[in-house]
């Protein structure tokens, strides 16, 4: 909890409105010395934009930071124009442009290390989505650890968790409540993602209440479908307690209802985990040929 509150405070939202209002307001000497802080701002605000967990604050701010940081280009432009390009700079502002030019540098191979996870090498198998009525919102997914924590371990490195988003673009009514009917994807349906037949099931576990989780039993409640058209095994787990429909040896056909999401297992809220396994090892999902990043969302 107090990570998440941390990062979402000062990571997402002070250390970008941060460097965009250095640049609106900023005092500079040179177009350089412009340039350099300019290029910090850009790509500190690109990072956040495509790596931060935007369902937590409302989707559609991040939207309002690209908004700022335009504003900011436009204002502090007026404002140097007439500047030289460069000029001899005082130690400070020498050491100033060399702080900027180090974060440029990292935040750079930041953004690149989060766009090489827009995409892969390796084969998709195709999928339905096994949600519907809403908005949801890809909180974990892509192929890089930028976007999706869970690529560091080769079983689920393709894994989704997937929130459901309210009309104010939030996943949940407060920040991190304790009440599992305030966020607004617990008990949706869950749907079959193929047509297969269910190799294991579990329905028994009780749903917890936020930070609780249960990490000697990760997966909670859930389903593993061995899909017929791929030869891949699905899980979708962390389902409501009793809420399971099928049993191990059950034949299912796509779209099939199979139970409800929950918040059992290894999961620090409500929300659909879901992922493909050949033969041990994770691999890719497409739901109508998309490929899904963090920051995605599926209107159904």
């Amino acid at each position: 909890m107090l990570s998440a509150l941390f990062q979402m405070v000062v990571i997402q939202l002070i250390l970008p409105l941060s460097f965009i209002l250095m640049v609106w307001r900023g005092r500079d000497n040179s177009k350089v010395e412009w340039i350099i802080k300019l290029s910090a701002a850009v790509m500190i605000v690109g990072w956040v934009f495509q790596t931060g967990r935007w369902d937590w604050v409302g989707y559609y701010i991040r939207y309002v930071f690209i908004l700022l940081l335009l504003v900011s280009i436009f204002v502090s432009w007026k404002r140097v124009k007439q500047l030289p390009i460069m000029i001899k700079s005082t130690s400070t502002q020498v050491m100033n442009m060399g702080i900027n030019a180090l974060l440029a540098i990292v935040f750079g191979f930041y953004n690149g290390s989060a766009l090489s996870g827009y995409s892969t090498d390796i084969q998709e198998i195709e999928l339905t989505f096994p949600l519907k009525n809403g908005t949801y919102y890809v909180g974990q997914g892509g192929s890089h650890t930028q976007l999706n924590y869970h690529n560091a371990y080769e079983p689920q490195q393709f894994a989704l968790d997937i929130v459901k988003l309210n009309k104010f673009g939030i996943r949940a009514n407060g920040f991190y409540p304790k009440d599992l009917d305030r966020y607004a994807i617990d008990g949706d349906r869950l749907y079959s993602p193929c047509d297969g037949e269910v190799i294991e099931a579990r329905s028994h576990l009780s749903d917890m209440k936020p930070p609780e989780m249960d990490s000697k039993r990760p997966e909670g409640n859930y389903v593993a479908i061995s899909c017929d058209e791929n030869d891949a095994v699905v899980y979708i787990a962390h389902m409501q307690q009793d809420s399971v429909k099928v049993v191990e040896g059950d034949r299912v056909r796509e779209l099939d209802s199979i139970g409800r999401v929950g918040n059992t297992g290894n999961t620090s809220e409500p929300h659909l985990h879901i992922h493909a396994e050949k033969n041990g090892v994770g691999i890719p999902i497409e739901f109508e040929g998309d490929f899904l990043i963090r920051n995605n969302l599926i209107t159904r």
